[in-house]
């Protein structure tokens, strides 16, 4: 069963890597874009949905103001992308935020921006998944009414692409996501070359009229309008998520790291600000119209369209009116952009378990996150991601503008320190900075991260504002609970450490027990009794015994005629047990012995089967595993299981002698 496994194993995940193969892994520019950038880049693909879709509520007039929003959030994004290259280059361990709110603002700080960070990873696969299984469900008509079991399946194949390693995964995910830039780079640059000639049709739902919300009726004017506008702002802020991977992630760049991380970000923003303006300029230009419940909000000759009105998303409108007479191109832009949805999980995949990893080295998560399975990835960072994220997708039902809501509130937060953080390290560092070029560079560093902390912490302050009632409440409730269990963690591993430390005398760790006192638990004379004896004898204790529990009396004269019989060298005692039980006399003598001899080491040698089977378990072994747990948590007692392998279990280790084989039971 176990070669099985291991060859299934090896099937879907290689050969396992060597330690020192580490640095094939690391990535070129060409291959780092689409790992780490490919949730930024896809996430053009929904924040003009939302932009658009918050309008809406206000009518169709409201929708006119779209690019205005668009050139705030490309400010925002200019702004944190600057940001970013001062702190890939002043923290290029991979901390990335963690790391830069610890040093410069404390613990607390470093720990709030990680549980924001968790959250937000979780957040991007679900969502991104969720939105590429709405944008497959636009292709391909069979997978509607089924987005959320697509959506698992995808989250399921990711999983097992990134545990064969980041740069595997990186390959393989590098094609689909410069097919996306060239599919987006043509829908803008034949939309605008259309646009100049005067022949740029209308697209399809233009000829629909919006319904406004309730309340809305005005239009933008007065509050109301004024809060939608920052609410579709705060949506719209959506197309930065994805863009602090980078930082997380430079120690997978190739040499020099920091530079070619920097140069990355460059690309990053260049391409996110030109194919985000583009499309919505392109949408007021064709006239798109994008509502949250069409079958309600539009209305054709003043009556609604009806639940057989088919939504696009707002790039696949783009593409087929741009594209009109050619719907093999339109349906190739939705796939690709699918598929780049889909795909833009996978910098969480590379994200959250790096830092996981940091987290468990610096004792916040278990230690298990902190080891790199034999592909050199973390394996354990990667699976728990996968059952966050299914279990987010399976709740909301894939929905992503359920989704969405929770989704830009852990990345702000993570914003926002991370650059308030940033502006204390330059504060320090120019405080010993001597040279006047060092000092140019970290005044004008200085700058940029003041600039975008102030300008993150105003879009933070929005995004509460506009999305806590929508859902935000919910990622705000997550990163608590997730903040409150990593400081628990912590907590408990500095009290073991304590606990566990040697002291100011470390000679007294070193200190014998005055004697040791053996037991070698036995129901009847078999082999693995006889081995158990022996070993037992050749660790030579000062006191050793042989222990039976007297359950029935006939079974108890048998073994004694048996013991004496052999004329075995080793005393045997036989417990009462008036109440046929077997660990409750065990652990009483036990304890007596410690009583009476506290400074006396107990070793229990218990005899076990070592067999080949699941329901070979179930049959064996149980009084044992009662007594180890017993024994496990009795003072100045060692439990050590002596194995006997029964013949099915030959072949199961792979260590075999493959001339002898094995003998079952043979020293």
């Amino acid at each position: 069963m176990s070669d099985i496994a291991d060859a299934a194993k090896r099937l879907l995940l290689g050969r396992p890597m060597r330690s020192d193969r580490l640095g094939h892994t690391l990535l070129p520019k060409r291959i780092a874009l689409p790992v780490f950038a490919s949730d930024a880049l896809s996430s053009v693909a929904y924040a003009p949905d939302e932009i658009l879709l918050t309008l809406a509520l206000a009518g169709l007039a409201a929708t006119v103001v779209s690019p205005w929003v668009g050139v705030a959030v490309v400010l925002v994004m200019l702004t944190v992308i600057a940001s970013y290259r001062q702190n890939v280059h002043a923290y290029p361990s991979g901390g990335g935020d963690y790391e830069v709110a610890t040093v410069n603002l404390g613990r607390t700080a470093g720990v709030s921006v990680a549980s924001a960070l968790l959250v937000d990873y979780v957040l991007t696969v679900a969502v991104s998944v969720s939105a590429g299984a709405q944008y497959a469900a636009s292709a391909l008509p069979a997978l509607r009414g089924h987005e959320s079991a697509f959506a698992i399946a995808v989250v399921a194949v990711l999983t097992l692409a990134n545990l064969r390693g980041v740069r595997e995964s990186g390959a393989a995910f590098a094609v689909p996501t410069y097919l996306y830039m060239v599919a987006v780079g043509s829908v803008a640059v034949v939309g605008f070359i259309r646009y100049l000639a005067g022949d740029l049709p209308q697209a399809e739902s233009a000829s629909l009229e919006i319904v406004p919300q309730s309340g809305l009726e005005q239009g933008l004017t007065g509050l109301g309008g004024a809060f939608l506008i920052l609410r579709a702002f705060a949506s719209g802020s959506a197309a930065l998520t994805g863009v602090e991977a980078i930082s997380n992630g430079v120690p997978a760049f190739r040499k020099p790291k920091s530079r070619n991380a920097a140069t990355t970000l460059a690309l990053l923003g260049g391409l996110s600000i030109t194919f985000i303006m583009s499309i919505l300029v392109l949408a007021r230009a064709t006239g798109v119209h994008y509502v949250e419940d069409p079958t309600t909000q539009l209305l054709r000759d003043g009556v609604p369209v009806g639940e057989e009105y088919v939504q696009h998303p707002v790039i696949g409108q783009l593409a087929e009116t741009i594209f009109a007479g050619y719907p093999v191109v339109f349906v190739s832009i939705a796939v690709i952009t699918g598929v780049i949805l889909v795909l833009a999980a996978n910098t969480a995949f590379n994200g959250f378990p790096v830092l996981g990893s940091i987290l468990a080295k610096d004792g916040f998560l278990p230690r298990q996150l902190h080891t790199r399975g034999d592909r050199l990835a973390f394996s354990n960072g990667i699976i728990a991601l996968a059952l966050a994220a299914v279990a987010l997708i399976w709740a909301f039902d894939a929905q992503v503008t359920r989704l969405i809501q929770l989704y830009i509130v852990g990345v702000f937060v993570s914003f926002t320190l991370s650059q308030l953080g940033m502006v204390r390290h330059w504060t320090r560092e120019l405080r010993t900075a001597p040279d006047p070029d060092d000092r140019r560079r970290m005044l004008r560093s200085r700058v940029i991260n003041t600039v975008g902390f102030g300008m993150t912490g105003v879009v933070l302050v929005i995004v509460l504002v506009t999305k806590f009632l929508l859902g935000a409440w919910i990622a705000i409730l997550a990163m608590a609970v997730v903040f409150a269990l990593m400081k628990g963690i912590r907590k408990h591993y500095d009290l073991v450490n304590a606990e566990l430390a040697l002291g100011d005398d470390p000679t007294a760790a070193r200190a014998l027990p005055s004697r040791v006192h053996a037991l070698v638990l036995i129901s009847r004379l078999h082999k693995p009794t006889m081995r158990a004896i022996a070993y037992a004898r050749a660790s030579r204790p000062q006191v050793l015994e042989a222990v039976t529990v007297g359950v029935d009396p006939e079974d108890v004269a048998a073994l004694r005629a048996q013991w004496d019989a052999l004329d075995l060298p080793v005393a045997l005692k036989v417990l009462d047990s008036p109440f046929r039980e077997i660990t409750r006399p065990v652990i009483t003598y036990v304890r007596s012995i410690r009583r009476e001899s506290p400074r006396d080491l107990v070793v229990v040698y218990i005899p076990e089967y070592v067999v080949g089977h699941w329901w070979e378990q179930l049959l064996h072994n149980q009084s044992a595993l009662r007594l180890k747990g017993r024994l496990l948590f009795t003072p100045g007692v060692v439990v050590a299981s002596v194995p006997w392998q029964l013949s099915s279990s030959e072949g199961q280790t792979g260590l075999e002698d493959p001339v002898r084989g094995t003998v079952p039971g043979a020293f």
